[in-house]
């Protein structure tokens, strides 16, 4: 700005040369934030950290929406500002990251420094997993208890689209079974959950729960039915910041807690309180604030709210982003427990170890299509990514035929 007045055309131009710096030219400046994917959103508040030159940049779980090649990037502008005497301060709980571009580790945990100045290549494994949870995590996906029946599916989804974003998917989910979603960011995951829970209105196709036909785009009528959702971006989506604990779990079962219009909190809370216990929140104070919680103990909050709520089938979106190594092994056992319940459960991440090891099914996803369907054991981490290629090279194919 000069003399109180923007320079609309500089600001874009320096914009534009950032955002491909990053890797994505195809962001114009001039969009607006709100439309964009969380991934893209992720992008952009990258770019603002790179426009304003700073000698030191501190990045916080800056890969957690990124696909494998746009993490690729984000390194080759670490790799970048690194060369050019920046001091970066990188924050994950990826440890693999943490191993390729890091040099020295800080350990952090409760909210205290537990170990410092290591070796971010030569210290094992073990070791940080030990500081960071205070324990040994020995088995990450721990195996089914008893074998899946042959019931009828509990959800079923037929020729299910949506215009620009979807199209013809179909699959089902029976009682205790769990089927994953895999593949890259923007490939249409995230946008079939919604659409399932009816978040967004499918333009065609239906979704039927326990053999109950769902209304398209109507989250009351998929509650109703036993549908729940934990979100891919809990704190915008699933969660009311500013809020208690215990009002963020009672808020799908608020109608339990009421009568007439007015709510019995000590009951409302007394449940709620009865959920986060059986799921492990800490700390344990239902009336904390939930701003306040760790990303872990936020998700076992969104975990907590179905369970009270009992739902029939649980769709995961993201369920470990941002989360430890520790609260990711807790997560992964809550879900394993809710499969042996009887809970059917879609999972959709973009880690495709963690979709494989939960599994029981895999779906691979790929330019809104689903290109793959079977067993988890039968496929692995480069299968996978071989079929989104094929999917890549064909649709490229297509479009220089046409």
């Amino acid at each position: 700005a000069r003399g109180g007045i923007t320079r609309d055309a500089d600001m874009n131009r320096t914009a534009r040369g950032l955002l491909e710096t990053l890797g994505h030219p195809e962001i114009r400046p001039t969009r607006e934030v709100g439309s964009l994917s969380a991934a893209g959103k992720q992008i952009v508040s990258m770019a603002r950290a790179l426009s304003r030159e700073a000698r030191v940049i501190v990045m916080d779980e800056p890969s957690a929406v990124l696909d494998p090649d746009e993490v690729d990037g984000l390194f080759r502008v670490v790799d970048d500002l690194r060369s050019a005497g920046k001091a970066i301060i990188y924050i994950s709980h990826r440890l693999e990251e943490i191993r390729r571009i890091g040099d020295r580790l800080t350990v952090l945990k409760d909210g205290r420094t537990v170990a410092g100045d290591l070796s971010a290549k030569d210290t094992p494994t073990s070791e940080l997993i030990t500081l960071m949870t205070g324990r040994t995590v020995t088995s990450v996906f721990p195996r089914r208890s008893a074998p899946l029946g042959d019931g009828p599916a509990l959800l079923e989804v037929k020729s299910l689209g949506r215009t620009g974003e979807f199209q013809d998917v179909s699959f089902d989910v029976r009682p205790g079974e769990i089927v994953g979603f895999a593949g890259l960011v923007g490939a249409g995951r995230s946008e079939i959950v919604e659409t399932v829970f009816g978040a967004r209105r499918a333009t065609s196709g239906t979704v039927t729960v326990d053999g109950r036909q769902l209304r398209p785009g109507s989250v009351d009528a998929a509650v109703s039915a036993g549908l729940g959702l934990c979100p891919e971006e809990r704190k915008s989506q699933g969660l009311i910041l500013d809020d208690a604990v215990y009002r963020n779990v009672s808020l799908a079962s608020l109608s339990r807690f009421s009568r007439y219009g007015v709510t019995t909190e000590s009951a409302e809370r007394r449940a709620a309180h009865d959920a986060t216990r059986s799921v492990d929140v800490r700390p344990d104070a239902p009336d904390r604030i939930i701003r306040t919680l760790s990303g872990g103990n936020q998700q076992k909050v969104v975990l907590a709210r179905w369970l009270l709520r009992s739902c029939k089938v649980l769709l995961l979106d993201e369920p470990t982003r941002g989360v430890d190594v520790g609260a990711r092994a807790e997560i992964y056992a809550l879900v394993r427990e809710l499969a042996d319940s009887g809970v059917a459960i879609v999972v959709v991440s973009s880690d495709i170890e963690e979709v494989l090891g939960l599994s029981d099914r895999v779906l691979v996803v790929a330019e809104g299509s689903v290109v793959h369907d079977g067993p988890a054991d039968a496929i692995d981490a480069s299968g996978v990514l071989d079929r989104i290629l094929a999917t890549h090279d064909h649709q490229n194919q297509n479009g220089e035929v046409a």
